[in-house]
């Protein structure tokens, strides 16, 4: 596991940032329990155990959690109400954005192929761009 955060509306600094390795020996759709969910496909192959930690003292509104990678990364959120997958939010990097619940979220950061292993930073943020 990489670096976990703790946040409430208001943080600063507005993004915060984690960085990570994305890759891993289990196929995402095994962690989402899924193919597909709402907010896209559960591709790539992620670590057994979650990259980070996210917890949200309070509801919010309005957050962007965005992957940045030179390499194309997928992701899996499973977190209050349900699991969250998605591909090509941005380019070939994914993200979700919208309001999200209090509570803690599991956070999986996958590549495509199960022996690729690539940096990445997440920006977490409340400004819609």
């Amino acid at each position: 596991m990489f670096e976990n955060v703790t946040l409430a509306p208001g943080f600063s600094p507005d993004p915060t940032t984690v960085r990570g390795i994305s890759g891993g020996p289990q196929a995402a759709s095994e962690i989402a329990g899924r193919a597909e969910t709402v907010t896209g496909p559960c591709n790539g192959f992620v670590d057994t155990q979650p990259d980070h930690t996210l917890t949200l003292t309070q509801f919010f509104n309005y957050l962007r959690l965005q992957v940045q990678s030179s390499e194309d990364t997928t992701l899996v959120i499973r977190g209050p109400g349900g699991t969250w997958c998605n591909d090509d939010y941005s380019g070939k990097n994914p993200g979700l954005a919208g309001q999200w619940l209090s509570g803690t979220y599991e956070i999986w950061v996958g590549s495509y192929d199960e022996t690729g292993f690539h940096p990445y930073v997440i920006r977490m943020t409340t400004q819609k761009d």
